[in-house]
């Protein structure tokens, strides 16, 4: 735990900024700052901690617990600069002030610069040279002649060896107070921010190589108006040593004399061309002074501004999608037979029961190069009829297709087994086949075979089956491989924290991963209830937990209303309600059923008739009676939607199937900033730019679908040779020509993009679980038109 460090007099604390910035009272964000720094978790908190917090929410929990990690890391700072200055005998009232005021990590290393411990630079060699004074003269008073006044402190001995090095100590010293004023440079920055750009150009000879990049070959684009994946994109490139890119601190005016940025240098130091003695020489200092020290100051701050921002959104962009993968509807408790597809090296069967046990695994060969489709129907309809099994889950990568018409011809061949078949994304199948938790989970499994077992468990529930691959691994992120591992992780850790809680475990059922992301709950002690449950049959009630070893009472109060125990000893136990408030449920039982549990639960009707301030207490307030009643209706209600099922359009199964104009079903794979991918059922998918999402103005994606999601689309264009699909949601759009797109006008736009080449299971080698790679640029399009419409839209740099 981080103690915040008391605040000065007239200075707000971290709770009262956080509080500021959340609208809320202080009051609250003290309460939960208290919790959290107790170990509480936010789901906890934002659960069953409503009264002290004045009912924050788990999205004002997390962005509390963000910007209290970075206010008292300025605080921190803060202390460590106070004793650095007060050490060097500098720190006096005036400076101790603006310290304690600096309100950003920005601001505060502005004021810290002048006297940050710093190798010997030109100036402090100069002050030692005593060259400080005519520095000083010359800027107090320009009727000095330069040279005149440099004269007389040239000394060979203190290295000074005429009046012309004498000025050059005297601008170094000059130089130095210029690029130290923190009001200045803070001045600058955010003029910079507004009005400059960054530019960016193709380095000599490597056209072809960075292809990819082609979009940024000649570019420039205002600060402001960047969004996150244009930035990453030029980052990459200028990492793969494709482009040049250069922060531009305005548009490049043509007339002539010093720029807007050495002006307002000038005016703060009281420079200013009247035609005397030391004015030029002022000038030119101020000129160099912009140069060769603020501009590129600001430079590596506004670069900084720039990849924080960007990493900052397409964090947000990540976390945003895989709530929704979590979230995504589970077919439910029903037997389900799992196919991960191939040609060469067969079709992984694998069947497993309504729990997620393992029934069965097999290895069929129905496509090239042995072709035995009706030996495979046959021991694919042996198992179904053997296992009950209800569904079929079909891993969307490479021969995907090929096994989807297998499916279709054993549902056609065999209508009396009922089966449903379902194309399910493969996303990180192969990470956790290799897993070591895979290795403890499915020991007699070959690691071909358990990509199967994954396949069909994540069809009956994606939850609890995701949360056993690294998110990284999933593949719905935008630019991950260029993100901070840290940042990354925290942001993704949390979203899955969310989620598992949000729905609620079993925990007779759960693996130990599902266990871990628990509140509360260490992997450790997943590990230790998995292995009590195994020694000692199922729980039968919430208070069992208590005799896992090294569950205390901490660890029992942070998880026990998150874990579910159906059919156990007290139907409380299979709510979200906390045992802690259990006496408010027998407390409304006895007043609406004589004290019948079991009968209240679910009994809407008497439920909705109670007034939830008839049973509030000094333990138990208004929300959390008002949470217990709404819980009682539905007890472990599961807050993800209902199953669905997309349909592929029969006889489109590649992308030269596919033409402009058709109207298809499809699942949205992933959601970035510029638009939405769609699986059509072709092994490559197609991209709905943002502007072809509405016909009113979209400015989140996600405003609009979400990953998971089934939708029509129409097809736009189709570009073969790039393998890239133009889709819309707007079906009334108009196609392109059918007659599509030539190889030249690919080659003139470059290869590669967001459609990625190659089928799935090729790209999960080099995203580790993604649809495609789709983060090495943002797309380019498929025709004059449609870049026409993406250049409106701002995803597009002006036509060249």
């Amino acid at each position: 735990m981080i103690v915040t460090m008391s605040q000065p007099a007239g200075n707000p604390s971290v709770e009262s900024r956080i509080a500021e910035e959340l609208g809320v009272a202080e009051r609250q964000v003290r309460a939960a700052v208290e919790l959290l720094d107790g170990g509480a978790t936010v789901p906890f908190v934002a659960r069953y901690r409503k009264e002290a917090t004045g009912a924050l929410d788990d999205a004002q929990l997390r962005t509390l617990e963000e910007r209290l990690r970075y206010l008292r890391e300025l605080e921190d700072r803060r202390a460590a600069i106070l004793e650095s200055v007060a050490s060097q005998g500098k720190l006096d009232d005036e400076l101790k002030a603006r310290i304690l005021a600096a309100d950003s990590k920005a601001r505060l290393e502005d004021i810290y610069l002048p006297f940050k411990p710093k190798r010997r630079t030109k100036a402090q060699i100069a002050r030692e040279a005593g060259l400080e004074p005519l520095a000083d003269a010359l800027l107090a008073d320009p009727s000095v002649e330069p040279l005149a006044a440099a004269a007389a402190y040239a000394d060979a001995d203190k290295g000074v060896a005429d009046a012309a090095a004498a000025l050059e100590g005297a601008r170094a010293i000059l130089t130095e107070r210029f690029g130290e004023d923190a009001d200045l440079i803070g001045e600058l920055r955010e003029r910079m921010w507004t009005r400059g750009r960054l530019v960016a150009k193709v380095r000599e000879g490597k056209e072809e190589a960075g292809a990819k990049f082609a979009d940024y070959f000649d570019f420039a684009e205002p600060f402001t108006e960047l969004p996150s994946h244009r930035v990453l994109a030029m980052l990459r490139g200028e990492k793969e040593e494709v482009l040049d890119l250069v922060l531009e601190p305005e548009e490049p005016s043509a007339a002539p004399g010093p720029s807007t940025y050495e002006q307002a240098i000038a005016r703060r130091f009281g420079i200013a061309d009247r035609g005397r003695p030391a004015d030029k020489w002022l000038a030119d200092t101020v000129r160099w002074a912009w140069r060769t020290r603020v501009l590129v100051h600001l430079g590596i701050d506004l670069r900084l501004r720039l990849r924080q921002a960007a990493e900052d959104e397409a964090v947000r962009v990540f976390a945003a999608n895989l709530r929704d993968l979590l979230l995504a509807a589970p077919a439910g408790t029903r037997a389900t037979m799992g196919l991960d597809p191939g040609f060469r090296t067969g079709v992984k069967v694998a069947v497993v029961d309504a729990t997620g046990k393992v029934a069965a695994t097999e290895t069929i060969y129905p496509h090239v190069p042995r072709n035995q489709w009706d030996a495979s129907l046959a021991t694919l309809a042996r198992l179904a009829r053997e296992h009950g099994v209800e569904l079929v889950a079909i891993g969307n990568g490479t021969a995907s297709r090929e096994t989807d018409r297998l499916a279709t011809d054993l549902i056609a061949r065999h209508p009396e087994l009922k089966l449903t078949k379902v194309m399910v994304s493969e996303a990180g199948a192969s990470v956790y086949s290799a897993s070591a938790f895979a290795s403890q989970e499915l020991p007699d499994l070959d690691v071909s075979l358990r990509g199967a077992v994954s396949i069909a468990r994540r069809l009956q529930d994606p939850l609890a089956e995701l949360v056993k691959i690294d998110p990284k691994s999933i593949g719905v992120g935008q630019y991950q491989h260029d993100l901070p591992e840290v940042k990354l992780s925290r942001s993704l850790d949390a979203v899955v924290e969310d989620c598992v809680n949000g729905v609620g475990v079993d925990v007779n059922t759960a693996s130990t991963p599902l266990l871990a992301r628990v509140s509360g709950i260490s992997t450790g002690l997943a590990e230790n209830i998995v292995a009590h449950r195994d020694a000692n049959g199922p729980f039968r009630s919430r208070k069992a937990l208590k005799d896992v070893p090294r569950l205390g009472p901490k660890a029992y109060e942070q998880c026990a209303g998150f874990l579910r125990i159906r059919g156990g000893d007290d139907p409380l136990d299979a709510s979200s309600v906390h045992p802690e408030a259990y006496p408010v449920v027998r407390t409304i039982a006895k007043a609406a059923k004589g004290g019948d549990v079991a009968a209240l639960i679910g009994d809407t009707a008497t439920l909705r008739s109670l007034r939830p301030q008839d049973f509030v207490s000094d333990a138990f307030g208004l929300p959390t009676v008002s949470d217990i009643l709404r819980e009682l209706e539905k007890p472990g209600r599961d807050p993800r939607p209902a199953f669905r099922t997309a349909a592929f359009k029969e006889g489109v199964e590649k992308i030269g199937d596919l033409t402009p104009g058709m109207i298809l079903e499809g699942v949205v794979t992933n959601v970035a900033a510029f638009g939405a991918f769609v699986d059509v059922g072709v092994h490559q998918d197609g991209l709905v730019h943002v502007s072809a999402m509405s016909r009113t103005f979209v400015k989140d994606p996600r405003d609009v679908v979400k990953p998971g999601d089934i939708v029509r689309v129409k097809v736009l264009d189709v570009d073969i040779p790039r393998k890239r699909i133009s889709l819309t949601l707007r079906l009334d759009d108009e196609a392109a020509p059918a007659a599509g797109s030539s190889p030249d006008r690919a080659g003139r736009r470059g290869a590669g993009g967001n459609g990625g080449g190659g089928t799935p299971r090729q790209r999960r080698g080099e995203q580790r679980g993604g649809r495609g790679n789709r983060e090495s640029r943002e797309p380019a399009p498929a025709n004059a038109a449609m870049a026409d419409a993406l250049r409106r839209a701002g995803l597009l740099g002006p036509q060249r």
